[in-house]
């Protein structure tokens, strides 16, 4: 037995409106999961499906397969580089808040990440593509204040 999560984020404009959709199944069973904000950039709505899908997880024991389309989220897991930022205090690297929060839950699974190509007709990954553009496009948008308090800042310098 295994947990599947496919997830997908979208952003209109980049940065701009944005939401994300993750779509679980185990055991026959399938939840489905989506949020929107107002301002964001599409790799970051990526990495947080992933994050929301694994902090929703009510039990560790089975290994956890994730498939995603973002190359940005697949290879910086699967090729050991945000372990290396997090050496380095993420120095000049982006979405510092969310890869913290990834660190976070990853020890307590048994992750596999699989690389999906977007767009390509792969059933849960279009469904989720689904889920997060309709969140983008949702009327209550959350804030994500992490994100703008950054563009804030880059502004002022």
């Amino acid at each position: 037995m295994k947990v599947e999560i496919y997830t997908d984020g979208a952003a209109k404009g980049n940065p701009g409106r944005g939401g994300y959709g993750v779509l679980m199944r185990f055991n026959g069973k399938i939840k489905e999961m989506s949020e929107g904000f107002r301002m964001t950039t599409n790799n970051r709505m990526e990495l947080l499906a992933v994050i929301v899908a694994l902090e929703s997880m009510k039990t560790n024991q089975y290994p956890v397969h994730v498939y995603s389309d973002s190359k940005y989220v697949i290879d910086s897991i699967s090729k050991g580089w945000v372990f290396n930022w997090q050496r380095t205090g993420f120095k000049g690297k982006k979405n510092k808040d969310l890869w913290l929060r990834y660190l976070q839950v990853h020890p307590k699974f048994t992750l596999v990440f699989h690389w999906v190509k977007g767009h390509a007709g792969h059933p849960e990954n279009e469904r989720c593509d689904v889920l997060a553009v309709a969140a983008a496009e949702g009327k209550n948008l959350l804030i994500d204040a992490f994100f703008e308090k950054e563009q804030e800042k880059s502004t002022l310098l």
